[in-house]
C-alpha cells in the first residue's frame, strides 16, 4: 500500500505540469507498465481529481483545473524552489506588501513541510544589497502590477497619471494601449503604444497611477525586434527596438591578461592574444562612452576599429588634458 501511495503522488507531481502526458511517457518516467499508469489514473479520479483523456495516435492523459481541484501536492525539489523564491521575493522586495504576502506564504509552506526539507529552509538565509539610489525610488503597489496585468490580457486602452522622475516635468495624463508587462534590472516596466506620440514607449510602472474606467479594446500591434525580449534590451541600449546590437560598437587590443578582462567586460568578447594581451570588443550607447568605459581597464590601448572609436579617443584626452590644467589649487587654513 505505501509503494502505491508514493506512486500516485508521483504520478499526480507529474500531472500537476499542466502539459500532456502520453501513458508510454507516464511509465517510463514511474518504471512502471502502461496497464498500472491507467490503474493508478482511475485512483486518482476516484479521489477527486478531474484527469481527462487526450485523444490522438498514442493517447494520453491531462490534469484539467477546476473550482474542486484538491490542494496541490510539491515533491521535494519542487517544495525547495518555491520556498527559494518565496525567500528570494521577500528579500528583494523589503518594506513593501509583496514582501509581507511572501513571508507568510513562505511561513505557511514551512509549517506543512516534512521536517528534512523544514531543516534545509531553515539553513537558507537570503541577503538582498541594494543600490543606494534605489532608496530614492517609488515602491511599487503591489495592486497596480495586478491592474495592468489586466488591462494587457484584456487589450483595454488604458489613461493613467506618470509621476516625473527628478529630470523631467509632469506629463499628465497618458492614453496608451498596453502590450506587456515587464522587469529590468529590479524594476517593472509598461510596454505600450503611446496613443498621442504614436510611437512605443516603456513606463517605470512605480511612477504610473491608472485612472478608472479603462477604454475601449484594440487590436494588438506587432512589437519592434518580433519579441519584447529584443525590444526592451534594444530600447534600454539606446536604440530603435529592432535589434540588440548596441549603437556603438568597436575593438581594441589590451596590454592585459585575458584572465583580468573578462570579468569586468560584462556583455564584451574577450579573446586572449597572449599572456600579456587580449582582444575586446564591446558595445554602448556613444562612442564617448564606449571610449570612457575601455579607458577604465588603465592600460595601453590599440584601436582596431571603427575610426569613431578612434576620435572619441582623442576628444577624451583633449578633455582630460584640459581638466589636469585647470585644476584648482587645495585651498584650506592657513598653517
Amino acid at each position: 500500500m505505501h509503494k502505491t501511495s508514493s506512486r500516485l503522488l508521483a504520478l499526480l507531481s507529474l500531472l500537476q505540469t499542466h502539459r500532456d502526458w502520453s501513458g508510454e511517457d507516464l511509465a517510463g518516467r514511474l518504471d512502471i507498465t502502461s496497464r498500472t499508469v491507467r490503474r493508478d489514473i482511475d485512483r486518482l479520479r476516484e479521489l477527486g481529481y478531474p484527469i481527462t483523456t487526450v485523444k490522438g495516435p498514442a493517447g494520453g492523459y491531462r490534469l484539467e483545473a477546476g473550482t474542486n481541484l484538491p490542494p496541490l501536492l510539491f515533491d521535494d525539489g519542487q517544495a525547495i524552489a518555491l520556498a527559494v523564491a518565496l525567500q528570494t521575493a521577500a528579500a528583494g522586495t523589503a518594506g513593501t506588501a509583496v514582501a509581507e504576502d511572501a513571508s507568510r506564504a513562505l511561513a505557511t509552506l514551512r509549517q506543512v513541510m516534512p521536517p528534512r526539507l523544514r531543516h534545509r529552509i531553515d539553513l537558507l538565509r537570503i541577503t538582498a544589497v541594494q543600490p543606494t539610489a534605489a532608496r530614492d525610488t517609488l515602491q511599487v503597489d503591489a495592486q497596480v502590477p495586478m491592474d495592468l496585468s489586466r488591462v494587457v490580457h484584456a487589450r483595454e486602452e488604458l489613461r493613467f497619471d506618470y509621476a516625473p522622475s527628478s529630470s523631467t516635468s509632469a506629463d499628465n495624463p497618458r492614453r496608451v494601449q498596453p502590450h506587456h508587462l515587464v522587469t529590468w534590472r529590479h524594476h517593472w516596466y509598461l510596454v505600450a503604444w503611446d496613443l498621442h506620440r504614436e510611437d512605443w514607449r516603456t513606463f517605470r510602472v512605480d511612477r504610473i497611477r491608472p485612472r478608472t474606467p479603462t477604454g475601449p479594446r484594440f487590436a494588438p500591434r506587432e512589437l519592434p525586434g518580433g519579441n519584447v525580449s529584443t525590444f526592451i534590451t534594444s530600447r534600454f541600449r539606446g536604440n530603435d527596438g529592432t535589434t540588440t546590437d548596441w549603437p556603438c560598437q568597436g575593438e581594441v587590443i589590451l596590454r592585459l591578461p585575458a584572465a583580468n578582462v573578462a570579468p569586468f567586460a560584462q556583455d564584451g568578447i574577450v579573446e586572449e592574444l597572449g599572456s600579456r594581451h587580449c582582444r575586446l570588443v564591446l558595445g554602448s550607447w556613444s562612442w564617448t562612452g564606449l571610449a570612457a568605459a575601455i579607458g577604465r581597464f588603465d592600460t595601453d590601448i590599440e584601436v582596431i576599429g571603427p575610426p569613431q572609436l578612434a576620435t572619441a579617443f582623442g576628444d577624451l584626452a583633449a578633455r582630460y588634458a584640459h581638466a589636469a590644467r585647470t585644476t584648482r589649487p587645495e585651498t584650506g587654513p592657513a598653517r
